[in-house]
């Protein structure tokens, strides 16, 4: 196999996918998640905290003060890949996370993740920005 054939094998290999969790183990707080490519994420996130560039100010705030060693990073839910090679996962990692988020509630005291806004929120804020 030449190094094109390879190199297309590679970026149609699916990676393991799903929905995880950054976890406080001082006071329990969790951030969730969900991604196409678990192994990427978590290095991402690590990396991100790491060098104190974490969107999630609360989440890196914790991580300055706890240290990394009192967090886990763990995979909450994994999605297996369908025989069907154009099959879009993401619709389905939304519904996933989305009841995650829902079983543990992570906002505010509970988490790190911000309550995301119902249909009606949002098209109540279109219509407020049309106006202006």
């Amino acid at each position: 196999m030449n190094k094109k054939d390879l190199k297309r094998e590679y970026k149609q290999t699916l990676r393991p996918m799903g929905v995880f969790q950054i976890r406080n183990t001082v006071n329990e707080k969790v951030f969730i998640g969900s991604t196409l490519n678990l192994d990427g994420i978590f290095n991402r996130h690590e990396f991100q905290l790491k060098a104190g560039v974490h969107q999630n100010k609360s989440l890196q705030s914790d991580w300055n003060e706890f240290s990394a060693d009192k967090f886990e990073f763990e995979i909450l839910e994994e999605v297996f890949p369908r025989e069907n090679p154009d099959y879009n996962y993401e619709s389905d990692l939304e519904v996933l996370e989305n009841l995650w988020l829902e079983k543990y509630q992570p906002f505010g005291e509970r988490g790190y993740n911000e309550r995301k806004k119902t249909r009606e929120e949002r098209l109540r804020m279109i219509a407020a920005n049309r106006k202006l």
